[in-house]
This record gives C-alpha cells, structure tokens and sequence, in this order.
C-alpha cells in the first residue's frame, strides 16, 4: 500500500483543503462512510497544524490573517476556515427549504437536523486538540465569540438555518399546526414535533460557558406563542361545547383536555413548560368557566352525585378560591339536611322528642355527609371544617331543642342511658360498643358538654342504684371515652361511682357473715323475711338530693335498719349515714290473693302496703299518720297503686283490692311520673347554672393570678377560650362573674383605667 503524503502543517491552504474533503463526508455524505486510516490522516493533519510553531512557519504560509497565536499553539486560521464551511453548507441547506411549509417543512428541518448534528459531532471529535487547547485559550482570554467546534456548528446553525426557516414564524407555525390537529383528534407524528422541539432546546446556548444551556430560544421562539395558541384554542372550544351541553359534560370533556395537556408535555414539550401550560389551561377551562359550576354544585348535592361531586372537586381544586364557595355552599346543605332531619322525628314539643330517634337522624346526616367529603372530596380539611361548623349549628339549635341550648346534650344522656341500660337486649357487645363510638360522634359537636356530664352522671347513678345497667364492661368503657375527651376532672365522680359500688358489696358482705352467725335474731340480714343490701355512697360524688319529706320506717324493716346502723357505726366512728328513702326499692311478696306476687315497690309505696297488714281501708289522714310522708310524696306513692288497682279510692279512703289479677307474677309499681321526670330535668339545669356561675368565677381568679393586670376584653377572651370546651359562656355571665369577684375583693378596678383590672392577692 502506497504511503499517503500528508500536507505541510505550515501551508495552510494545503491543510484546509486536506481537511475540507474529510469534513464534507462527515456533513454531507456520512453514509458513504470513512475509513479508519482516512479519518486517523485527517486527524494527524489537524492535530499537526495544531502543534505546529509559527516561528519556524515559512512567511508565505501565515496565511491573509496574520494573527499571533503564541510559540505553541496554532489554530485561528483553521478556526476560522470551519467556521466559514458552516456557513456556506448551511445557506444551501436553508435554500433548500424556501418553498416548503407546513409538515413538509418540519420533515426536511428534522432530517437536516440529524445529519447536521451527526456530522458536526463527528468534526468535533477530528479537531479535538483544537477544541482541548486552542479554543479553551481564547475562552480563557475572554473571547466570547469562540466555542468548541460543536458548539460552533450549533452556533451557524441559529444564525443561518434556523432564522431563515423561522422567518415570519415559519417553523413554529407548522409546529403549532400539528399540535392542533392532534388536539382536533386527527393522528400526527409526534417524535417529528419532537424532535424539532428539541432542536429548539439545544439552541439555547450560554455566551460565556458552552458547556451550558438555556432555554432562550426555546421560549421566545415557541413556548410562548405555543401558550397565546393554546388559550385561544381552549377559549373557543370550550364555550362552544358549553352552549351545547351540560355542565357535567363539560366538566368531563375538561377533566380530559387536561389530562392530554399533561401528558403532550411528556409527549414532545420541555418539562418546564408543565407548570405555564397547566395554569394557561385551567385559567381558561377552570376559571373561565367557575361560576357555571360553583352554581350546579347545589343540584349535584341535592342528587348526591359523588362522581360528578369528585369532578367538580378536582377542577376546582387547581385554582386558588376556587373552592371556598363550595365550602360555604356544602356547610349550608350539611345545616339544611340535619335540621330537616331533626324535623322529620320532633314531636309536637321538646319534651315529646324520642331520643333514641333524634341521635340517630344526627347520626344519619353526619355519616351520609362524611361518606360524601371523603368519596368527593379528598377529606380535604376545608370541607371537613364545613361540616363539623354545620353540625355543631344543626345538632345544638334545631326543632327538637327549641331555644333551649340544653336539650340536645339532655337528650344524647337519655340516648346513652338507654343503650347501657340491660332493658336495651338488641345490642351484643361489640354492637353496644360501636353505639357508644357513635355518640361520642354527637358527643364532639355538643357545645354544653357540662349539661350532657350532669345528665350522664344522674343517670348513671340511677342505673348502677338500681342494678340496671346492661354491662359494667361498657359503662367503664364510655367513662373511658369521655375522659379521653374532656379529661380527668370531666369523669372523676363518674369513676368514684363505681369504686362505691364495689366498697358497698364488700361492706355488705361483711354484714351479711356478721349478721349470719345470728340468723335466728331479729335483726339480722334475713330475719324475719327481710333480704336486705344497703349502698354507701360518698357524700358529693353522687347527684343524690335528699330526701324532701319526713318517713317513720315500717315496723316490718326497723330492725334491720337498727342493726345496720350499729353495724356501719361501729366499723366507721365518726360517720352519719343519711338514708335517702326516696331512692329505696323493695319486693313484697303477698299472702292474701289466691295468687302470688311479688310488688316491686319504691320505700314509700312499701310504708303504704305494709299498713294494710292491720286494715283494709285507709283514709289519707291516716296513711299521713302512719308514713310520716307529706301530701306530695304520699300522692305520688299512692297514684301508681291505685292506677294499677291494687287500691282501690272511694273519696277519702284507700280500700286494698282483695281482688287484684295480674298476668306477670312481678308486678311493676315503681314507675314514676311524668311531672317528676320534668322537675328532675330542672334540677339538673339548676345545678348546671350554679356550677358554671362558681367554674366562672375560679377561671378568672386562676387568670388574673397568674397574669395580675388585665384589661377587660382580653380577660373576657381568656375565659372564653379556656371554657368553651364545658360550655359556650356568655359575655354578660362573665362581667356579672367579675363584678362578684371585685364585691368578694379577689380584684380591683386599676385606678384611672375602667377597663383594666388587677389581682388582689
């Protein structure tokens, strides 16, 4: 094989021209291809020329120039030769596209393109020691204008492809066109919109570091008028389609369209263009259209349409406030439905409200409305603050309660009373616990949580008095529940309850081994037919009252009595036992019917019956005389007793019924009335007002104490704030809470402000 004879690395001319065919393969005819040896000549030639030193360059071989470039490095001239062949290659490849457009136009710009930028690599790589040594000189010496060899190529290709194809929008406007016919259904070549697209990228070039980009010529070339487009694309498409169909339609049509603008990102756009297409978007679809859905929302909650509900949710979502009257709208409906609701169960008055219904519509609204924020809206925080304002209005203050802020806490204790109670057979255990889960549901949203606690408390005093409760288990367990919700001084007499109720069986146990050993006396705990089991509940942890009428105990439970008493005073010098009689309740068995039964009877109902031992008829007077009870206690003895039949009344008198049937062998006569149900509910109220008056009191003394000067509005704040989770204090009740506590000299008036108050230690 003949020996190539390679050009002087001196004779320029001879070098350029070596060089010129070499790189004219690689950008023209690159699929002719190259031989190993040739493109190792052509990089020899290069490298040479590069390497060469000018002081020993004949003087005709400089070249026109003239430019100094130091002892060791050569290159501007060669520099300046390739750059002028880009040049001229790249005029003739954008004649070539002077009659094209459209499609046409982005097929030839992509295939000049890629073998453009192919060959261009391929130069880079020949005049590698050009770019390692004399182009990173320059750069060092702040030529601006001087890149690496692909670069370079990069550079011509802006000034004299690109600018001549894109003249008058040219190149963008074919790009722009595909993209709508893609948006318009029809099929289009995206790796073609791509690949020009990403042409535009690689064109944004940093001046003062080659090795960066921007996105310069991405942006001002195409992005934004590809965004002007798509606003206006959008603009007339969707009120087009809106005047043809329905709301949810469009909401879907919508959800689609942004859906496609997201993934055309992914598909051929620069990621950072997401974030300006998503807002061009919803600013048109979204925005442009909000109105028209905040008001179909009303109707999609009317039907309950959670899917259409989600929609609207998601689209809404993507634009600020865009939610907010939704909220307002939501809130409005969750009050609309509860009070409806509530309507559906309320009696003709308050009193005539069945609890067990009432929370159960609460319960109702509150479910369906959770189940519609989590399935439509993402149980997203804003709405779930709609709904616990809309049920905190609507289970305080609808038809059930009245005016009356106390009677939905009433009625819940009623309906958590019914559920403990052992009359409730329906419930197994894991039923009773998903029960009480659920009022602590109506529990959260209850503002006089002090009013629930003294009716809770009463009741639960009743049902562990009288041995009714269904499960010890499940009252322990709602103790729990309300201590986990209020704290420890909310439950602390709850809890002391039961801890008598277990000091009471010991206690009676105890007497009934004492009582035992002298079975045959007359005092002991079954002498003389008695079956007695006292309880011994602590003075002030137990919603007790005392007895409101004088009572002579029968001869018949006396001795018991006496010896209880001697028993208790003995093992416990020092404590007085206040039998609360009106609370006692007794088994008399009877002897003078054909059939027996057994009258379960409260102690005063037994005091009347037991004086029927010596005579059948019995005037008031003498009923009076033998009970010690007053008018009214002994009428509301007397009312079941003859209601039932047992006594028969002839004006005055009581005649016992010789006569008297019953089906049950247990005959039920301690039933109270409905007129001692209602003064009980006073009562409680009664107890409530105190206990708020002093809880006032004691939070602005612990206030001022630790704060000793405070002005009037901010002590106000203060006790509201620290109140509000017993119950919902009102301003006046505070200022007269105040004026108590200046009369009682725990604060003072600071001299010269009226409004400023001080501690006084």
């Amino acid at each position: 094989m003949a020996k190539v004879q390679l050009p002087s690395p001196f004779d320029l001319p001879a070098t350029w021209a070596y060089l010129e065919g070499g790189v004219s393969i690689m950008m023209t005819r690159l699929t002719e291809g190259m031989s190993y040896q040739r493109y190792m000549e052509l990089y020899t030639v290069a490298y040479n020329h590069c390497t060469s030193s000018r002081m020993n360059a004949p003087s005709d071989s400089l070249g026109s120039s003239g430019r100094a470039a130091g002892a060791n490095l050569m290159g501007a001239e060669l520099y300046d030769r390739l750059s002028k062949y880009f040049v001229s290659h790249l005029r003739t490849v954008a004649a070539g596209a002077d009659d094209l457009t459209d499609e046409a136009l982005l097929r030839y710009y992509v295939a000049e393109w890629d073998r453009y930028t192919t060959g261009a690599n391929f130069v880079h790589r020949l005049f590698a020691y050009l770019n390692r040594h004399w182009v990173r000189r320059e750069k060092e010496e702040g030529k601006k204008d001087t890149h690496v060899v692909y670069t370079l190529a990069l550079v011509q290709w802006k000034t004299h492809m690109f600018a001549a194809v894109q003249k008058k929008g040219r190149l963008v406007a074919a790009l722009l066109k595909q993209i709508e016919k893609q948006r318009n259904g029809e099929t289009i070549e995206t790796s073609l919109v791509k690949k020009v697209v990403d042409s535009l990228v690689s064109l944004g070039l940093d001046e003062s570091d080659s090795t960066r980009q921007n996105l310069d010529v991405y942006r001002n070339e195409f992005e934004r008028p590809f965004l002007v487009a798509t606003e206006i694309y959008y603009k007339a498409e969707s009120e087009t389609f809106i005047a043809e169909n329905s709301v949810t339609d469009y909401m879907r049509k919508a959800e689609a369209r942004l859906r496609e603008e997201e993934s055309r990102v992914e598909m051929y756009l620069h990621a950072t263009t997401k974030r300006q297409l998503v807002q061009t978007c919803d600013a048109v679809l979204v925005r442009g259209h909000a109105q028209m859905m905040w008001d179909e929302f009303q109707s999609l909650l009317d039907l309950a349409k959670t899917d259409d509900l989600w929609r609207m949710y998601n689209l809404l979502f993507r634009i600020s406030d865009g939610l907010e009257p939704l909220r307002e709208k939501f809130e409005l409906h969750v009050k609309r439905v509860g009070l409806a609701a509530v309507e559906k169960v309320a009696g003709e008055s308050a009193d005539a409200v069945d609890a067990a219904a009432y929370v159960s519509a609460l319960l109702s609204v509150h479910a369906s409305s959770l189940e519609m924020v989590q399935a439509a809206f993402r149980s997203e925080a804003g709405f779930l603050a709609a709904l616990d304002k809309a049920c905190r209005d609507f289970m305080n203050r609808n038809k059930a309660t009245g005016t009356s802020n106390s009677k939905s806490p009433e009625l819940l204790a009623k309906h958590s009373d019914g559920l403990l109670k052992k009359s409730n057979k329906s419930t197994e255990e894991q039923g009773l616990e998903d029960a009480l889960n659920q009022v602590m549901v109506v529990f959260k949203y209850i503002e006089d949580k002090d009013v629930f606690q003294k009716f809770y408390s009463k009741m639960l005093a009743k049902r562990l008095v009288n041995f009714s409760s269904a499960s010890d288990d499940a009252e322990a367990s709602m103790i729990a529940k309300l201590k986990e919700a209020c704290g420890f001084e909310y439950t602390n007499k709850l809890q002391r309850m039961f801890t008598d109720m277990g000091l009471s069986k010991e206690l009676n146990d105890s007497f009934r081994e004492v009582s035992g050993k002298n079975a045959d006396d007359a005092g002991s705990s079954k002498g003389g037919d008695v079956d007695f089991y006292a309880l011994v509940l602590a003075n002030g942890f137990w919603p007790l009252a005392e007895p409101t009428t004088e009572f002579v105990i029968p001869t018949e439970l006396l001795a018991t009595y006496t010896r209880f008493e001697r028993y208790y005073g003995a093992k416990h010098s020092g404590r007085r036992l206040a039998w609360l009689w009106q609370l006692s309740k007794n088994d008399l068995k009877t002897n003078y019917l054909s059939q027996k039964l057994i009258l379960q009877t409260s102690a005063y109902q037994s005091a009347v019956l037991l004086q029927y031992n010596a005579s059948d008829s019995l005037t008031m007077a003498e009923l009076h005389k033998a009970t010690g009870l007053n008018e009214a206690a002994l009428k509301a003895a007397l009312g079941p007793l003859v209601k039932s039949k047992l006594l028969v009344q002839d004006g005055d008198s009581y005649d016992i019924n010789e006569d008297f049937k019953s089906k049950k062998v247990r005959v039920n006569l301690n039933v109270p009335v409905k007129s001692e149900q209602k003064a009980e509910s006073s009562d409680v109220m009664r107890t409530v007002d105190e206990d708020r008056r002093m809880l006032l009191q004691a939070t602005i003394v612990r206030i001022m104490k630790a704060r000793k000067t405070l002005k009037h509005t901010n002590l106000v704040q203060e006790v509201v704030q620290q109140v509000s989770a017993r119950f919902q204090p009102k301003v006046p009740d505070i200022k007269k809470a105040i004026d108590q506590l200046i009369d009682k000299e725990y604060l003072e008036r600071v001299e010269g402000e009226r409004d400023k108050y001080q501690y006084l230690a």
